[in-house]
């Protein structure tokens, strides 16, 4: 095995799934700006998670609803002021 090839900073994180509210600790060297008090009283950093094994649809067997339509729309209204934009005839 090389050396040093590996991070020196692994420490304990809580990864969050805010969608589902579920949370688990474990470790990493992932960089983090939010701390959070876990089950055993002590402060760890917080890594806030859109989706994980708890809320994805191919492990919870769920579908979920993804509202993309208000994105869409959003993207369509900042990109017709661009110049790529179509111009009408």
């Amino acid at each position: 095995m090389k050396k040093d090839t590996h991070p020196k900073n692994y420490r304990m994180v809580v990864f969050k799934d805010f969608s589902c509210d579920e949370a688990f600790l474990t470790r990493s060297c992932t960089p983090t700006k939010d701390t959070i008090v876990w089950e055993d009283g002590k402060e760890y950093p917080l890594v806030k998670l859109e989706i994980s094994s708890y809320s994805h649809p191919f492990f919870t067997g769920k579908m979920k609803f993804v509202d993309t339509a208000g994105r869409i729309d959003k993207f369509n209204k900042k990109f017709a002021n661009s110049k790529f934009a179509a111009k009408e005839q």
